[in-house]
């Protein structure tokens, strides 16, 4: 791929990038953003650029319009109007402030096909737009649409703030059980979603009041700790099949602390039961699970992973802990998948190993993926055993990236397999309650973050996928946040989350007798039979 050097305040960064992209779009994805307020439509002048090397393109209208003959002669370039096919390097002129809030990974976002926009947006605002929200357990998406035409016009992706009470559901939950811890929680949330927004106002030249509509969609934990409701009973065991209330009860507030219209509708869609939430409604919209009669299961990995199981005509659900190894890295070298994590990691033809770094030349960790690949690394050359021991009674793995130095533990190791354990627990749990062969499967579709970035080949020869054809399996993004927005725009997409709602039979892992014996089989590192 092409290599971008970026050049802020003097510091060279290198980024490789996929053309088709425009500059800015590029930079949105890593933590060097230019400053912007119109869309990207070169109307705001403010992405300005000097080009150092490279081919820019010819200047575009937007350029000539607000740039000087003296400016162009000299280099400079609006970021938004340039579309780099080769290597490059410019400087940013006028960097914008730091802000946790970027463009999501490219290839993240999951994209729903056949949703018409026919829902009505609420009266009295001009030109309407509306937020999908996808409230993650280790990262917050948001994704902003035209109400009245459906057209998307930004996205966003941060760290959901959560994250310094505990980086689980249930340690989140277990804090919570103090009033002012659970008031601090549903604050943190609710701040951030409000800060996505005016971000999007701002650097987009959108006016908040014309945000009509927030449709949020999470896991169950998540979304009761949003709205400060009921979130104590999920941790008692007689509610983990039941339908939990966490709706909200003064949407006019959190409109009016969000600076939206004040008639916004807020809608926290309703988790499924326990803590199965509607994060997997939507992304079940979004994949279309249920239409066909082939047998296909969905995982989306995560803190909380949630799994479904259709037989053709049955549709079995669950959750299971994932704990951090996915989403937020685990042990002394993990780092969530954003820019700077290592998300694969291959062998090289000399015995050595290839880091490939996400929208940054700097590593800062493993993320889920690359923990996975270096893991399969290790196996294939007998570094590591199938009970996750190091060869010779090693007690760590050093490896370097550039600069950086980094140590792979037993603990990390350990972390992986219990996630692992847990999801392939489940899967087998509901194979078995549905009588369905995993290797009847046609389609295996395999969302979220991590899964986005997985390698499948290394992904199966640990464990963590079923050894079905690779040809059935999807990876396919952020089902989430695509189908909340499929749920913001969509009738079709509401009736059909309606459907899955009736239609699926929840089950708790608890109770089901060979859940144990399953979760231990799947500890260890190897291919798993898809009997």
């Amino acid at each position: 791929m092409p290599r971008l050097t970026v050049l802020v305040q003097g510091k060279p960064h290198v980024l490789s990038f996929r053309p088709g992209a425009s500059l800015r779009e590029i930079l949105d994805r890593s933590d060097y953003r230019v400053r912007s307020a119109c869309l990207g439509h070169g109307a705001c002048g403010l992405c300005q650029v000097r080009l150092l090397s490279g081919e820019g393109g010819p200047h575009q209208p937007a350029e000539q319009f607000q740039l000087s003959a003296s400016d162009l002669t000299e280099g400079k370039r609006l970021a938004c109007q340039m579309r780099p096919t080769t290597d490059l390097t410019v400087e940013i002129l006028n960097p914008p402030p730091p802000s946790g809030w970027r463009t999501p990974p490219e290839g993240l976002t999951y994209a729903p096909a056949g949703f018409a926009a026919d829902r009505p947006p609420p009266p009295g605002v001009s030109h309407p737009v509306g937020a999908a929200v996808d409230l993650g357990t280790t990262h917050l998406s948001i994704a902003v649409h035209s109400l009245a035409s459906g057209q998307r016009l930004a996205e966003r992706w941060g760290k959901n703030p959560q994250g310094r009470f505990g980086s689980d559901v249930v340690t989140r939950l277990m804090a919570a059980q103090r009033p002012e811890v659970a008031e601090a929680l549903a604050f943190a949330a609710r701040h951030a979603i409000g800060e996505a927004i005016a971000d999007v106002a701002r650097r987009e030249g959108l006016d908040c009041r014309a945000f009509s509509r927030v449709t949020v969609v999470g896991n169950t934990a998540m979304l009761a700790l949003l709205a400060d409701r009921n979130h104590h009973l999920l941790l008692q065991p007689a509610y983990w099949m039941a339908p939990l209330e966490c709706t909200t009860i003064d949407g006019a507030a959190w409109a009016q602390a969000w600076g939206i219209a004040r008639q916004a509708q807020i809608e926290l869609v309703p988790p499924l039961g326990g803590f199965v939430g509607s994060d997997l409604i939507a992304g079940l919209v979004a994949c279309r699970l249920t239409e066909g009669s082939a047998p296909a299961l969905f995982i989306d990995f995560g803190t909380n992973s949630e799994i479904a199981l259709w037989t053709g005509s049955d549709l079995w659900v669950t959750a299971t802990a994932g704990g951090p190894a996915f989403e937020s890295g685990a042990g002394s070298c993990g780092t969530p998948a954003e820019a700077g994590a290592v998300f694969r990691v291959a062998e090289t033809a000399d015995g050595g190993l290839a880091f490939r770094v996400l929208d940054d030349d700097c590593a800062h960790g493993l993320c889920g993926s690359g923990l996975v690949d270096l893991v399969a690394c290790l196996r294939r050359r007998q570094r590591l055993d199938a009970k996750g021991r190091f060869a010779e009674g090693a007690k760590n793995f050093a490896f370097a990236v550039g600069e950086r130095e980094f140590s792979l533990g037993l603990r990390d190791i350990d972390a992986l397999q219990r996630a692992k354990a847990a999801v392939g627990a489940g899967i087998a749990a509901l194979s078995a309650v549905a009588g369905l062969p995993l290797a009847a499967l046609q389609r295996v579709v395999v969302a979220g973050l991590f899964g986005r970035y997985l390698d499948i080949a290394n992904a199966q020869a640990i464990g963590l996928l079923p050894s079905v054809p690779v040809s059935h399996i999807e990876l396919v993004g952020n089902t989430a946040a695509a189908g909340a927005t499929a749920l913001l725009l969509s009738t079709q997409a509401q009736a059909m989350a309606n459907r899955l709602r009736q239609q699926a039979q929840l089950i708790n892992l608890a109770h089901r007798p060979e859940f144990e014996d399953a979760f231990l089989e799947h500890l260890y590192l190897r291919p798993t039979e898809a009997s």
